[in-house]
């Protein structure tokens, strides 16, 4: 679920801009990224709803997300991470046992990079303004490759303040996952020691420590 979520989540804000793109929707996905750069952090409450046709599954997740450039902050029912910038703290409450690593280039780009989320997006889609309302744009993204899996990328963003308030990744293969997005916070200010595991918080823990 943890690997799952976070691609997931980089593909959210990584949808990019290529070719003939509707100049509406490039102007309103740069605000989108402006405001969230210009923020102390960006804090996203969410439930994730993961389906799939062909297996007949379908899933909903709760967490909590917190970004401030080079770092982050994932809580998830089951998982917690924590990543400074440099290293990453994994703690899984069921095991009541963290895992420490430092992402290297070749890792994901979220779990490596996370500020690039805000800026990779200027190539790899087409993308398409397809509803404005009084409150709300809808924007579609499609792949530069026709032999992608991927059908589209839609958000919808609100229209006064340019924050994320749904996302939906379809693919062809039927997998489906929709980001609601209950509460995006561009005011959240983290405190220090807040991207990283303080083991005091966590007596008698089991740390595997894979650096």
């Amino acid at each position: 679920m943890k690997k799952s979520f976070l691609f997931f989540f980089a593909t959210v804000l990584t949808c990019g801009l290529f070719g003939q793109s509707d100049s509406e929707a490039i102007r309103i996905l740069d605000k989108f990224s402006a405001s969230a750069k210009a923020a102390p952090s960006v804090s996203i409450d969410f439930d994730l709803i993961y389906s799939d046709l062909l297996e007949g599954y379908s899933d909903t997740v709760s967490g909590t997300i917190v970004l401030d450039k080079d770092k982050y902050k994932l809580t998830l029912p089951d998982n917690i991470i924590w990543y400074d910038g440099t290293t990453s703290w994994s703690y899984l409450p069921d095991l009541y046992e963290v895992t420490v690593t430092e992402p290297g280039q070749t890792d994901d780009i979220f779990t490596s990079k996370p500020s690039m989320i805000f800026s990779a997006y200027k190539e790899g889609y087409k993308c398409r303004l397809v509803e404005e309302t009084n409150n709300s744009y809808t924007i579609d993204l499609y792949p530069e490759d026709p032999k992608s899996n991927l059908i589209r990328l839609r958000l919808k963003l609100d229209k006064k303040e340019h924050t994320l308030l749904t996302f939906e990744y379809k693919r062809k293969d039927g997998f489906t996952a929709t980001l609601l997005a209950n509460r995006y916070d561009l005011s959240f200010v983290a405190g220090n020691g807040y991207f990283t595991f303080n083991k005091s918080d966590y007596q008698n823990i089991d740390i595997i420590d894979m650096r």
